[in-house]
């Protein structure tokens, strides 16, 4: 999460003021530079998430010293927009541009994460996310790898497709549409992607509204029908790609994705965002059955596109995550009071807006903390194992095969109100295939499980080869 220099001892880093100064909070720049070194020592990258939408409400005075950062013409939810299309704007895209390059050549991180794009406007061409990473491609070539992964609400998948398949403004070119029939094509010709990935909400919202069966907010998009989405999101990335949103009171959402390869979308049941913007926090063990989760997990973190994991997700933690923050007086009694605004017709178990907890209370971040030694309990060691043999298969049976996967032909079928089978084609012949009940009865296919069997919450495959039984998922190599 973000790490800019920000107002008080505790903050999730999206209110940074001070976009060069690695905040105090944490230890001295050296150290960060340490941290990042010992890990690669061991193999890890490191992803920094940086916020390129607005700044802190607290402790910036870029107005009062540089007005021109800002524009009043357009708002965003936290102020005035900043100015990358104005007058005067030069100056500001090169300050964004320029800190980019600071936390990949100082620091050597590995990528960066650009946080809510979608709270960016410019009309600019090019507009600043394609100059930002046309600027990091150049700068670093083929020297060193960089991944660049966006967070954008608008779905656009032209960020994501190879420079054959976009204008010079950064735009999708209809000449050429999203054509990408060889995943790795664009590096081979000297075309990388703009960007190499995006947060793939649509899939958490599906699977999220499958679990639990909420509808408020924009969970409303998917609670038709969540396994049509889950598979949507599965076999072509998003699921939302130029469809009516409900929630967005009736406007066109996305673009075409199909054809892009499935590791341009990174898929999560679970993130900062999704547990933290909950009223009470609360992780998806908390509201969901567990047998069902098995299902999902089974099923994201083996599908090609590539999982994230929230802190603590492994060992099924029950420490809530919550929004906290270190305002002075007059900011946190506005925080407070609107926190507890945000949730008037969001269902919470057995909760009140008088216990939705003070994000400014030092003990509301105290309990966001994770609780190492309950990961020592017999059922959560358990479920690390379950998660740690998923990760085992993924390495030894998935990874492999990601780059056989022809873009464009995966396929999927709702089976029922409960099931779900998505293939992915691959180059040499063949098809990765899975399939899953996330009911509690057994599911009747029409098409028997045929292949060999690669993982699942079974040991074998049914001896009926028809019926799946309850709660299950397999994965097969046909």
């Amino acid at each position: 999460m973000p790490l800019s220099s920000f107002p008080g001892q505790r903050n999730w880093g999206y209110d940074g003021v001070l976009a060069y100064a690695p905040t105090q909070v944490y230890g001295r720049p050296e150290e960060l530079k340490q941290l990042i070194e010992s890990a690669h020592a061991r193999n890890l990258m490191v992803f920094l998430d940086v916020v390129y939408n607005h700044f802190g409400p607290e402790g910036n005075y870029l107005h009062l010293f540089a007005p021109q950062f800002f524009t009043n013409c357009r708002h965003t939810p936290w102020g005035p927009a900043i100015n990358f299309d104005g007058p005067k704007s030069r100056a500001v895209r090169d300050f964004f541009i320029h800190n980019a390059l600071y936390w990949l050549e100082e620091f050597h991180f590995d990528g960066l994460r650009l946080d809510a794009v979608h709270a960016i406007v410019d009309d600019s061409r090019p507009d600043i996310l394609t100059e930002l990473s046309e600027t990091v491609r150049n700068r670093f070539g083929s020297e060193r790898q960089i991944h660049l992964i966006l967070e954008n609400d608008h779905n656009a998948a032209h960020y994501l497709c190879d420079g054959n398949g976009r204008d010079t403004g950064g735009r999708i070119n209809p000449g050429r549409g999203l054509a990408v029939r060889d995943a790795d094509a664009s590096l081979r010709q000297g075309h990388p992607p703009l960007y190499d990935a995006q947060w793939n909400d649509d899939i958490h919202h599906a699977m999220q509204v499958l679990l639990t069966g909420e509808s408020s907010r924009y969970y409303m998009d998917y609670a038709a029908n969540p396994i049509q989405h889950l598979g949507r999101c599965l076999a072509e990335g998003f699921s939302y790609q130029g469809e009516v949103s409900r929630f967005r009171n009736g406007a066109l959402r996305g673009e075409p994705s199909r054809d892009l390869p499935p590791t341009r979308f990174v898929s999560f049941l679970q993130n900062h965002d999704q547990v933290g913007n909950r009223a009470l926090g609360e992780r998806i063990v908390e509201v969901a059955d567990l047998a069902a989760i098995k299902v999902v997990s089974t099923v994201f973190l083996l599908a090609p596109s590539p999982p994230l994991i929230f802190m603590g997700e492994e060992f099924a933690a029950a420490t809530p995550f919550l929004f906290f923050c270190d305002f002075g007086p007059d900011l946190a009694a506005k925080v407070s009071e609107g926190r507890r605004k945000e949730f008037p017709d969001f269902t919470q178990r057995d909760s009140s807006c008088l216990e939705i907890p003070d994000p400014n209370d030092e003990k509301t971040f105290l309990r966001s903390k994770l609780d190492w030694a309950s990961a020592l309990e017999l059922h959560r060691a358990d479920w690390l194992k379950f998660y740690q043999g998923l990760l085992r298969v993924r390495r030894e049976e998935i990874v492999p095969r990601i780059r056989e996967i022809v873009p464009g032909r995966a396929e999927y079928k709702a089976i029922g109100t409960c099931g779900l089978r998505v293939r992915w084609a691959l180059r040499r012949g063949g098809y990765l295939e899975v399939v899953a009940n996330f009911g509690r009865s057994p599911l009747n296919m029409d098409e028997p499980l045929e292949g060999r069997l690669l993982c699942g919450t079974l040991e074998d495959l049914p001896t009926t080869p028809t019926e799946l039984p309850s709660h299950t998922a397999v994965w097969l190599l046909a």
